[in-house]
């Protein structure tokens, strides 16, 4: 049991990375892609990759509760509630960028602007709980 947990916490932080690391492709694919149609393409593209990360993140997360015999602390409350926040607003990015029109490129701008701000509230999202847990 000690050997799957040693294990779950090795993938869950390279899991953790590597969401920092998608998140940091998008911020990269909305400032060098100028086209809305080609962003929107390139974005339904990634979004699996986005959602596997996601995915593998609370997957492991949730092998460690298990072999903690599903000891609900306050670490453990806490992750669920930031992952949810962070399923929450790549929801909520992925709706706002449904209403950008292909043809109207202000539209785009306004939406790169609010898509910023979603991703970096979700950098401070991790970087907060990583903290809070590597501390």
């Amino acid at each position: 049991m000690n050997e799957m947990y040693d294990m779950s916490i090795v993938t869950h932080n390279w899991g953790v990375m590597a969401v920092l690391a998608v998140i940091f492709i998008n911020i990269l694919m909305l400032f060098g892609i100028k086209s809305s149609a080609k962003y929107t393409r390139a974005n339904s593209l990634f979004a699996p990759i986005v959602g596997t990360v996601i995915g593998m993140v609370i997957f492991t997360g949730v092998i460690m509760m298990a072999s903690k015999h599903l000891d609900f602390t306050i670490e453990n409350i806490a992750m669920i509630l930031f992952a949810t926040i962070f399923i929450y607003l790549e929801a909520k990015r992925s709706k706002r960028l449904k209403r950008v029109s292909v043809k109207d490129e202000k539209t785009f701008l306004k939406y790169r602007a609010e898509a910023l701000k979603i991703l970096l509230t979700e950098i401070v999202v991790v970087l907060s709980i990583s903290l809070w847990m590597w501390i």
